[in-house]
């Protein structure tokens, strides 16, 4: 099989695996000991967690803390559900192709949601009109539909000079590009090659949260549940690894990302080619039926869209955002590549999908 669905997730990460190894250890090792216990065992495993909130950490800019969390739309949740303007029912603003834990989220607050309209290459406009007495904006760095990097910087001082929050899904951006400037942030492991079940929000400081899940107090009273070590510490190395090889990986993403557009001249490319994280390319097809198209390619793992919403058969919103017709929506493919994408893999996928996409015409 050949992987091409990035965006969903990733690999883990072999130095990842055996970071957390460790901590899986049964009755014969020391591993299985809860972070939050006094005796000897469990701060061996408090200080594996605190290690890793350290390496996680060195993804985001300086000035915050890391919340380690379930999942990047439960960090989100703690993030727009715990501030005080979120809480106080001030209006909101996110862009029209933000995730749906971000949508589903900021329309469930109490205050008024504004959606900001993104243009044909799928970004927002650094000017864009924000609502009177915004309270939070959510744009998110890489879309991950699409790949489009926002102006988040830009959005960030905006939002700023008017007293509000910034908040910012880095999900895909986490471990593959610098992450922006925000208030809060969230990623999840599992998109750059740590774990699945383990997600983190950065705090700046001096922004205070409450939060969604009580009872033992854990995370600095933020986020109660018992802390799993094997999970903190696959994210902190998978991070770890990120930062270290960000580059050479931005390299040979690039190099896969040049070959891919010649091995779909007769495709075209959804959203900026220019403005986009590489690792990301989403492309469309006249008269394609997708969903044939990935029956009958069942050699190649790739998707229609978000995994989150692959089974709702409805045409992306991302790409309706944009001004794709229905037609066009349904016939696109997202194609995912990263660090351990060859290079003959992506050749090879490119092969038969588009002799089964002959096939339709």
């Amino acid at each position: 099989m050949i992987y091409l669905d990035y965006q969903a997730t990733t690999p883990l990460a072999p130095e990842a695996r055996e970071e957390m190894l460790r901590w899986l250890d049964g009755p014969g090792g020391a591993g299985f000991g809860n972070p939050h216990s006094i005796h000897r065992m469990g701060r061996q495993a408090e200080a594996a967690v605190e290690i890793a909130r350290e390496r996680v950490a060195a993804l985001f800019p300086s000035g915050g803390t890391v919340v380690f969390t379930g999942s990047a739309t439960e960090a989100i949740n703690l993030a727009l559900r715990g501030s005080e303007a979120g809480r106080a029912g001030r209006p909101v603003a996110v862009s029209a192709i933000e995730h749906s834990a971000v949508l589903d989220t900021a329309l469930d607050l109490p205050g008024d949601t504004t959606i900001l309209p993104v243009d044909r290459d799928a970004l927002v406009d650094p000017q864009v009109a924000l609502p009177e007495g915004v309270g939070i904006v959510s744009v998110m760095q890489v879309n991950n539909e699409v790949g489009t990097i926002q102006p988040v910087a830009d959005l960030y001082e905006r939002v700023k000079a008017r007293g509000a929050l910034f908040m910012c899904d880095a999900v895909q951006a986490a471990g593959k590009i610098p992450i922006g400037e925000a208030d809060l942030i969230a990623i999840s492991a599992h998109k750059f090659h740590g774990p699945k079940g383990i997600g983190a929000l950065w705090v700046r400081d001096g922004i205070e949260l409450a939060p969604e899940i009580t009872g033992g107090g854990q995370e600095g009273g933020l986020r109660s549940g018992t802390l799993s070590p094997a999970l903190c510490a696959g994210m902190g190395m998978a991070a770890k690894v990120a930062l270290e090889r960000m580059d050479q990986d931005a390299v040979h993403v690039a190099s896969l990302w040049d070959r891919a557009l010649e091995l779909f001249p007769d495709w075209q490319v959804n959203g900026s080619a220019a403005q986009r994280y590489r690792g990301n390319l989403n492309i469309r097809h006249k008269g394609l039926d997708v969903s044939r198209l990935i029956s009958d390619v069942r050699e190649v793992m790739f998707s229609a869209g978000s995994a989150c919403a692959s089974e709702s058969n409805k045409p992306s919103r991302i790409l309706s955002a944009i001004g794709l017709t229905q037609e066009q929506a349904r016939g696109s493919i997202r194609l995912g590549f990263g660090r351990y994408t060859t290079l003959e893999e992506l050749e090879r996928a490119a092969e038969l999908v588009n002799c089964a996409a002959a096939q339709q015409g």
